[in-house]
């Protein structure tokens, strides 16, 4: 988190907030100027705390709030969106006992924070979500360390709720770290090889880790499917190549060989001579990183699909399939596919 905002407005809680700013220095505390002591380390401010906290809200990614749970939750609650964009509120009371996780204990990280704060003010934590105090899979929380991203969230809750009430549920992963789970999965959590497996097992739900397109409605419905950022994309192009052409080659390609897009990590190709717009374009329409290779790196890679042409205008005997091997550091998955007479496109899965 980078903005994180504390705010007291007790004497006691101001001192708590300097004793938080001692052991956490980039935060910032905010404190009702009738209490200024002249400490150039506090925000002190003179309007009302109701505006304070609306401010404080929307600008912060997590909120430490030095005052009693049911005030922070009235202060709070008309500035309420979803569990995706509020910033995390914790709460501390007046003497420190307690710090207790309130809102976006999950997404928005407040439960992390919370056991954190707990542990250096020598205080208790209170969290309450069910899949902690279960010890149980957090649900929205699966691989979120390492980047992986939900193709869509609209199960989450329901298979969260089969998860903390020990149904059956089913684990499916084709690509991705594998130590997303530290400890043995749950009893009522089995892993199965293949999807097929999968939907045989009667499980409630799924949970399904890959960069496979999958467009099986029966197992969709009850899945939560995430995408770790596991494909690299080989490019060879003209310089002026075009943004379109690139984005059609790259859909042909990944449809054909049923991946998803939601799983490219980034993009590899050669550095040029020319300034390749259309690369640079599309690159920040897909908002991935691009590597930019000399030929020198590419030249000694072997590729199932050298040719002699692109030796002769680019210096290597491969763009697309070199690039990404080099980039993923794994294999290739998708062969140069060529789309004349100024693309091809390979697809290499990132070696975990």
């Amino acid at each position: 988190m980078e903005r994180i905002g504390i705010l007291a407005i007790t004497k006691n809680g101001i001192k708590i907030a300097k004793e938080l700013k001692e052991k956490f220095s980039f935060w910032e505390i905010f404190a009702p100027d009738k209490f200024s002591d002249g400490s150039d380390d506090i925000n002190w401010y003179t309007n009302s705390t109701t505006e304070k906290i609306a401010e404080l809200f929307k600008s912060n990614d997590a909120l430490v709030c030095l005052f009693s749970l049911g005030a922070v939750v009235r202060l709070i609650s008309p500035h309420l969106k979803d569990k995706k964009t509020d910033p995390a509120v914790i709460v501390i009371d007046d003497q420190s006992q307690f710090v207790i996780s309130t809102l976006s204990g999950h997404l928005g990280g407040a439960n992390e924070l919370t056991n954190d704060i707990a542990k250096k003010l020598g205080a208790t934590s209170v969290i309450t979500t069910a899949a902690d105090v279960n010890k149980t899979i957090a649900v929205d929380l699966v691989g979120k360390n390492f980047g992986w991203k939900i193709d869509d969230d609209s199960n989450v809750t329901r298979i969260s709720a089969f998860m903390v009430n020990k149904e059956k549920i089913a684990v499916y992963q084709s690509c991705g770290a594998r130590n997303w789970w530290q400890q043995n999965l749950p009893e009522n959590v089995s892993s199965y090889s293949t999807l097929d497996e999968l939907k045989k097992s009667k499980s409630k739900g799924y949970l399904i880790i890959s960069d496979e397109h999958i467009d099986d409605n029966d197992i969709l419905e009850n899945a939560v499917v995430y995408r770790p950022p596991s494909l690299v994309v080989g490019i060879g192009l003209h310089w002026n190549t075009t943004k379109e052409k690139i984005m059609e080659g790259l859909d042909t390609s990944l449809k054909k060989f049923n991946l998803s897009k939601k799983s490219i990590a980034r993009l590899a190709s050669t550095k040029k001579r020319e300034d390749a717009v259309g690369l640079h374009d599309f690159t920040k329409e897909m908002n991935v990183p691009l590597e930019l290779y000399e030929k020198d790196d590419l030249a000694p890679i072997k590729t199932p699909n050298p040719s002699k042409m692109v030796e002769g205008y680019e210096g290597t005997a491969s763009v697309s399939e070199a690039a990404a091997i080099k980039s993923s550091g794994g294999s290739l998955i998708v062969e140069k596919q060529k789309f004349s007479p100024d693309l091809t496109i390979a697809i290499a899965r990132i070696q975990e």
